[in-house]
């Protein structure tokens, strides 16, 4: 069983400059909660009980919104804010269960995650980016409730012109949700991707994956690539991708983040009447 997640937050959100000067990328808002948030969420209702994350420097606001805030609670216990109250409550976890290592430098997906080893152990753990939020159950519950053993990722088919963004499967047997993977590569040019199924930002690996990232073997951008050392694996276990049954915005990327946001708002019953008819008054 999958008890553990990593949530890789050491990235600079270059692409959200300037507001991600001073504040981390995965504190950006979606509706009324930030992105990191949701990721937690999500593997909290997937059973996850330890959380794992890898940070880097201007971080420390991610540290700050899962602690008590001493003072916040006092002002909305004396206002008798109960809502909000059991609201902020509600982001704390059990004592020790929460993790925070420095990455120090930012190598790639691959090296953040090893920066995770020794909190791990010997036992699968699951990979979140909170860049990837899902709209609908959460992904990597489906996944982990599918996991019969190595290494297991997260896909959805793309069109062909955003096959660059992405690490791409060479698909075995495909039952439309579970597909074999019989190889990875990433970022490849789209005349020479071997198909258009991508790889996003959900995982669940098997300890030995730790000893290839160990290798700290450069791959696409300089980068150390959890793709690179998920593809070494296959042939000594399992490798499968999952469908999701869930919507996916990419929040890293300016588009995205706006069109979560209105997808999540429609969700609300606070918000979805007006919402809606505004967007009508704009279209």
């Amino acid at each position: 069983m999958v008890k553990k997640a990593i949530f890789p937050v050491g990235g600079l959100g270059t692409r959200f400059l300037p507001a991600t000067k001073a504040l981390p990328k995965e504190m950006l808002p979606i509706v009324d909660k930030p992105l990191i948030q949701y990721a937690v969420e999500e593997a909290i209702e997937a059973g996850i009980e330890e959380f794992i994350f890898v940070t880097g420097r201007n971080k420390t606001a991610i540290e700050d919104h899962f602690d008590h805030s001493v003072e916040l609670e006092s002002v909305l216990a004396q206002k008798s804010k109960d809502s909000a109250l059991q609201t902020v409550r509600d982001m704390m976890r059990v004592p020790g269960s929460v993790a925070y290592v420095r990455q120090q430098e930012p190598a790639g997906l691959g090296h953040a995650v090893w920066c995770a080893r020794h909190l791990v152990g010997d036992e699968p753990v699951a990979v979140l980016l909170a860049d990837d939020l899902v709209l609908g159950a959460p992904a990597i519950g489906e996944m982990i409730a599918a996991y019969q053993g190595g290494n297991m990722v997260a896909v959805m088919d793309v069109p062909k012109q955003d096959i660059g963004a992405y690490g791409i499967v060479t698909p075995g047997a495909d039952d439309g949700t579970i597909v074999s993977i019989d190889g990875l590569v990433e970022k490849p040019a789209p005349e020479d991707a071997p198909s258009n199924i991508a790889v996003i930002g959900r995982y669940i690996i098997e300890p030995e994956v730790f000893h290839v990232l160990g290798q700290q073997k450069a791959g696409v951008g300089g980068e150390v690539q959890l793709t690179d050392a998920l593809a070494t694996r296959i042939g000594s276990a399992p490798f499968q991708g999952y469908r999701f049954s869930g919507q996916r915005f990419d929040c890293g990327s300016k588009i995205g983040y706006q069109k979560a946001n209105i997808a999540f708002s429609l969700e609300r019953e606070d918000m979805a009447d007006e919402l809606r008819h505004w967007l009508a008054t704009k279209i």
